[in-house]
């Protein structure tokens, strides 16, 4: 009779134990692109338009026409907001000592921004990890307040804001 209540007793605590560790994983872990997923230097026409979102709060660097660049170092993207006008693209040069992998916010799901057909989500999405020493670019076609990340590293975000 001892011998059933010990192994209730470790039972119980095999499954409390594996339900913490369980519950404390994330709920979603991106899958790794493959050498087959394409990558897109400027995306198709967008294939989904919402209304326009608030303006950041936030100064915004206004880069001078034709020099819309950020730059991701070991401390995070620079500038941290940067507005353009639509149709305008934003090179994003991988100035760290490691991979960058910008794409739209939310991490992981990479939606915020509204066109579909990226490796995860959005188009807003370089879909792998690129190199220090790289760049990547992307044409902005709608109106917004977009929020973006690095999928490596998802507490370094940044904001483009772009306007009609």
């Amino acid at each position: 009779m001892n011998n059933k209540i010990i192994i209730a007793v470790v039972i119980v605590a095999v499954v409390i134990v594996g339900g913490y560790f369980l519950l404390k994983s994330p709920a979603y872990k991106a899958p790794a692109p493959t050498a087959q997923t394409p990558v897109a230097e400027t995306p198709s026409t967008p294939t989904t338009e919402t209304p326009p979102q608030e303006t950041a709060s936030v100064p915004a660097a206004q880069a001078p026409s034709g020099q819309n660049i950020v730059t991701y170092t070991n401390l995070g993207y620079s500038p941290s907001t940067l507005r353009v006008k639509v149709g305008e693209a934003v090179v994003f040069r991988n100035n760290s000592s490691q991979s960058m992998w910008t794409a739209s916010a939310v991490h992981p799901t990479h939606t915020a921004y509204p066109t579909t057909g990226g490796c995860i989500g959005s188009t807003f999405d370089t879909c792998k990890g690129i190199q220090s020493g790289s760049s990547w670019s992307f044409k902005f076609d709608i109106a917004g307040t977009w929020k973006y990340h690095n999928h490596l590293n998802p507490s370094d975000t940044g904001t483009i804001i772009v306007e009609k």
